[in-house]
C-alpha cells in the first residue's frame, strides 16, 4: 500500500511543480516573444483555467498521502525526522499561496481579460508571475529536501 501512496504523492508533486516550471521557464518567455498582450493575457487566463483544477487535485492528494505516510512510516509527527516537518511547513505555505492566487489574482485577471482591460490584466499577471516564481522556488526546495532530507 505504501508504494501506491508514494507513487500518487510523487505524481502529484510532479504535476504541480513541473507545471509551474514549464509555465514559468518555457511558456511565459515564448508567450512574451510571440503574442501581443491581449492574446497573451487570454492565453494565461485559459492556461490557469485548465491547470488550476489539476493543482487543486494534486494538493489534496499530496496532503492526504503525505499525512498517511507520516503516520504509516513514523507513527505520526512526533516520530518524524525534521525534514518531514520542513516539508509539511513548505507545503502549507505553497498551498496557501496557491489558494490566494486562485481566488484573488487569477479571478481578477479573468475579470480584467473579459472586460478587455489590458492594462489592469497586465499588472495582475505581473503579480501572478511573482507568486508563481516564489511557489516554484519553494517547490524545488521542497523536492530537494524530500529527496535528500533523510541523508542529512
Amino acid at each position: 500500500m505504501i508504494s501506491i501512496v508514494m507513487i500518487l504523492h510523487l505524481l502529484s508533486a510532479t504535476i504541480w511543480v513541473g507545471g509551474m516550471f514549464f509555465a514559468y521557464m518555457i511558456l511565459r518567455p515564448v508567450a512574451v516573444s510571440v503574442l501581443e498582450p491581449p492574446l497573451r493575457l487570454e492565453l494565461w487566463r485559459q492556461v490557469f483555467g485548465r491547470f488550476f483544477p489539476w493543482v487543486s487535485l494534486s494538493i489534496v492528494v499530496l496532503f492526504a498521502s503525505g499525512l498517511w505516510m507520516t503516520w504509516a512510516i513514523f507513527g505520526g509527527f512526533a516520530g518524524a525526522p525534521p525534514y518531514v516537518h520542513i516539508m509539511l511547513t513548505l507545503a502549507i505555505i505553497m498551498a496557501g499561496l496557491f489558494g490566494w492566487l486562485k481566488h484573488k489574482p487569477v479571478k481578477n485577471l479573468t475579470e480584467a481579460v473579459i472586460e478587455e482591460n489590458w492594462q489592469k490584466a497586465g499588472e495582475i499577471l505581473a503579480t501572478i508571475r511573482k507568486i508563481i516564481g516564489i511557489n516554484l522556488s519553494l517547490g524545488l526546495l521542497l523536492i530537494a529536501i524530500a529527496s535528500g532530507g533523510r541523508f542529512f
